[in-house]
């Protein structure tokens, strides 16, 4: 059976494996397409797709691949639908995705824009996937180039290594590649993808060791963080973007980003701020920085950003 949008395109083909059918709640009030945003990597990521309301997600959990479906069911839960043999794993980790572990009482903003963001979207959750791998590759490949770059990079990359979906998912998505897939692209086929040979070799350095990594889920955040950038090629910016969506860290801020702090300055000063400026400003935030910035986000913070001069360039290293 093929499954269809309202427009009558095509966006699965449904396999005969019975979904594993879960309603999970939380304590807070969880708006789930907004609080799993930050996991999407690019309009066409092959790992997660918004359609009709609905998120569509593949994962590598450690008991397999799962393809996963979820829509809001009431202000504090969501309906989720599993497939694969990481489906039961999957639901387990459901609380944490949908925010439970995030508490956000002690969130009190002063700055008049911060309190009627957390006052217009009090269901905006910290997600924590507990995967470290599955975050840590898009950040790599997102380091010092154009996102739309990075986007590109890491559909093409997933496409040609990652898994087919379990059962149904919007076409076109794939499960991760494993950790020990991961070690294997040759470096040849990372230049296909347009990364050049310092990302790749952090990618593959990070799969050597991403049984380690992924212990770090069970350690305290700002931890986690520091161990993180033990491993080369892995900064301060790499480890807080992690840190984000594998920990569900609310004060990972994002330093070293090429427009966060002039985001940040602009929304709430009416003018830019560097790295240092934006550290200083949200000092008092502690530790919540990363929920002010996601308040920031989705608020529409880069749109008050003054459109000055052209865009970055996009680097293509495949004609090098």
């Amino acid at each position: 059976m093929t499954v269809s949008d309202e427009r009558g395109r095509r966006i699965a083909s449904v396999a005969d494996e019975a979904p594993l059918d879960t309603r999970v709640r939380v304590p807070w009030p969880v708006d789930v397409v907004r609080t799993l945003r930050p996991l999407q990597r690019g309009p066409w990521d092959p790992c997660h797709r918004v359609v009709a309301g609905a998120v569509w997600r593949t994962s590598r959990m450690n008991t397999g691949a799962v393809t996963y479906r979820l829509t809001q069911d009431g202000p504090h839960g969501a309906r989720c639908l599993a497939w694969g043999p990481g489906a039961s794993e999957l639901v387990d980790r459901l609380p944490a995705l949908l925010g439970a572990d995030d508490d956000p009482s002690g969130f009190v903003p002063e700055h008049p824009l911060l309190v009627e963001a957390h006052r217009r979207m009090p269901a905006l959750r910290i997600t924590r996937t507990g995967r470290v791998l599955e975050s840590l590759v898009p950040a790599i490949l997102e380091q010092r180039v154009h996102g739309v770059a990075a986007f590109a990079s890491w559909r093409r990359l997933v496409t040609w290594f990652g898994d087919p979906a379990p059962g149904p998912a919007p076409e076109g998505m794939r499960v991760p590649p494993s950790a020990a897939t991961w070690r294997t692209v040759p470096s040849w086929e990372f230049h296909r993808a347009n990364v050049d040979p310092g990302r790749a070799r952090t990618v593959v350095r990070c799969a050597q060791v991403a049984d380690s990594l992924e212990r770090l889920v069970h350690e305290p955040a700002a931890d986690a963080r520091r161990k993180l950038r033990v491993v080369p090629g892995v900064g301060v910016w790499t480890a807080a973007e992690v840190a984000q969506r594998a920990f569900g860290d609310t004060d990972a801020l994002s330093v070293g980003d090429y427009h966060l702090a002039k985001v940040v300055g602009w929304a709430l000063l009416g003018k830019p701020l560097d790295d240092p400026g934006m550290i200083e400003y949200l000092e008092p935030l502690r530790p919540q920085r990363y929920r002010a910035v996601r308040l920031i986000v989705e608020s529409g913070g880069y749109a008050q950003v003054p459109k000055r001069g052209p865009r970055t360039p996009i680097t293509d290293h495949r004609r090098r």
